[in-house]
């Protein structure tokens, strides 16, 4: 890899990590695209690892806010869809599963326009976790399912939530794809090198996190959403 290619990721890792440790959400549809440009072959393997130590730092960060529950449901799910997310990587051509993928996301933004507010509960769990498991296995991106289902939570609650199941899944997806063998150890050693960079990133959130309310999440997870299901139906 070219220190111009090295340069160009620690760049938008260190933006990545600042939009999610501030908003909870992002760093998958930041990072996802500019990796398949600059090497198809670091997906999902690169995206997956590099989150990691991002959500480890905001799990712990908010951990008062962590929705035990809601997360526990989650994760039963998304660890049980986790197997079905690796069929489709030997099923599906990748550009057909981003299209059904994001079509799905935009809809579910879309009602979620148009819906009134709402409490989540097990089923709404156990459905986010499902198709994130799924959708982050193949593509290593799984934020919207979750988001969509945290719209109308507090901001706190959502980044800790979020961030916690997405480290149990990501750890997941990572042990799964290096046991059959679609892993690559250089995407690890490239992710652990680019460490540094995703700590910046994330503490510079810390100067904003807490000044998001609860309404701009809200839009911010909506425009997430559908700016997120366009990029999955064009191809990450």
């Amino acid at each position: 890899m070219t220190g111009e290619t090295l340069t160009v990721l620690a760049l938008t890792v260190t933006a990545a990590a600042f939009v999610q440790g501030s908003s909870g959400l992002g760093f998958a549809l930041i990072v996802a695209p500019v990796a398949g440009i600059l090497d198809p072959g670091l997906l999902p393997v690169f995206v997956l690892a590099s989150m990691v130590p991002l959500n480890l730092y905001v799990a712990w960060r908010e951990r008062a806010s962590l929705d035990l529950r809601g997360a526990g449901w989650i994760t039963a799910a998304r660890l049980a869809a986790t197997p079905a997310g690796l069929a489709l990587l030997w099923v599906i051509p990748d550009r057909r599963l981003g299209l059904y993928v994001g079509l799905a996301t935009v809809l579910a933004a879309v009602v979620s326009l148009v819906a009134p507010a709402f409490t989540p509960g097990r089923a709404a769990y156990v459905g986010a976790g499902a198709v994130t498991g799924l959708t982050e296995t193949a593509t290593g991106v799984g934020g919207p399912p979750l988001a969509l289902v945290y719209q109308h939570r507090p901001p706190a609650e959502l980044r800790s939530t979020v961030a916690a199941c997405f480290l149990v899944g990501e750890v997941a997806s990572l042990a799964l794809l290096f046991a059959t063998g679609r892993g690559d150890t250089a995407d690890l050693g490239l992710a652990l090198a680019l460490v540094p960079a995703i700590g910046v990133g994330a503490w510079l959130s810390r100067l904003v996190h807490h000044r998001i309310d609860a309404r701009r999440m809200r839009l911010f997870v909506l425009v997430f959403a559908l700016v997120s299901g366009a990029v999955l139906m064009v191809g990450v």
